[in-house]
Parts: C-alpha cells; sequence; structure tokens
C-alpha cells in the first residue's frame, strides 16, 4: 500500500469511530513492513476515558499484535496532527516516523483546541490551571530506589 491509502485507512478509522458514536473525528493506523499492525480511533465518549484518543489505541492494539512495547520499524499514520498526550506516548512507543493529515489549527477550528496544554507546560507548578505540588518525597523514592536495585529488570 502507499502512503496515501495508509492515510485514508486512518481517516476511515475516525470517520467509523465518529459514525458509531465513539468519540471525536480521528483515527490511527500503525505500519510494520508494508502491513497495518495496529488500528484505533478516538473513543473519548464511548468509554469515559480521557486517554482514548486514536494514537493511543492504535498504540495498544499494535503493542499486543506485536507482542512488544515499543514500535521500531514502524510508521504511524494519523488523521491529525497528535495532542500533547499522544504525542509523549509516541515519544515512548519509538516508532520510525510519523505521518498526520490535518494539523493543530485544524483541530482547534473544530473545537479541539490543545494549544491552553503547551502554555501550561512551561509555567510553574504552582502557576499552572491546575496546580502541582510535590509530596512526600522520600516516601515516593522508595520505588526508585528498589529499581536501581532490581537485577531482573526489563529496560526500556
Amino acid at each position: 500500500m502507499s502512503k496515501e491509502k495508509f492515510m485514508q485507512e486512518a481517516v476511515n478509522a475516525a470517520l467509523e469511530g465518529m459514525n458509531n458514536n465513539e468519540g471525536g473525528p480521528f483515527g490511527c493506523v500503525i505500519v510494520k513492513d508494508g502491513k497495518i499492525v495496529g488500528r484505533g480511533n478516538n473513543r473519548v465518549t464511548s468509554t469515559n476515558d480521557p486517554t482514548a484518543h486514536a494514537e493511543v489505541n492504535a498504540i495498544r492494539d499494535a503493542c499486543k499484535n506485536l507482542n512488544s512495547f515499543q514500535l521500531e520499524g514502524c510508521e504511524i499514520y494519523t488523521s491529525c496532527e497528535p495532542c500533547p498526550m499522544c504525542l509523549g506516548a509516541i515519544y515512548w512507543a519509538r516508532p520510525d516516523k510519523v505521518y498526520y493529515g490535518c494539523n493543530q489549527v485544524d483541530a482547534a477550528n473544530i473545537g479541539f483546541d490543545d494549544e491552553f496544554i503547551y502554555k501550561e507546560i512551561p509555567l510553574p507548578y504552582e502557576k499552572r490551571s491546575i496546580p502541582f505540588e510535590q509530596l512526600a518525597h522520600n516516601v515516593a523514592l522508595v520505588p526508585f530506589q528498589e529499581w536501581t536495585k532490581k537485577e531482573d529488570k526489563t529496560e526500556y
């Protein structure tokens, strides 16, 4: 399949999910060696899960199908430029490349504006619209300290 056909598959996933009232108009496919190994569409409203974005669902599907927690050798085709959450998920999954259809401006024009999140990130914790406060640092360090000693861990 061509890159355009894979993008069309991502768009088809967006349309299918939207038409089934599963969530917003977003779709994604993940490709490895010329074959689709993961599919996802937005399912935020149907699952009451704010993390159920198309890219996250496609990453979960591909990782399950590939029996791997990383997507090396894969390409992501998503109908819209990923939001900050999905961008983070994509970087953790480590695909080779991302292709996107619509951009941030297109999404904002239909009511999906992520600009406020980008503006929040550089703010001091106490100035964010949802304040962040560090608590019980010494207690929270225990699992990290144990991780450094763990000999049978899987690095990632």
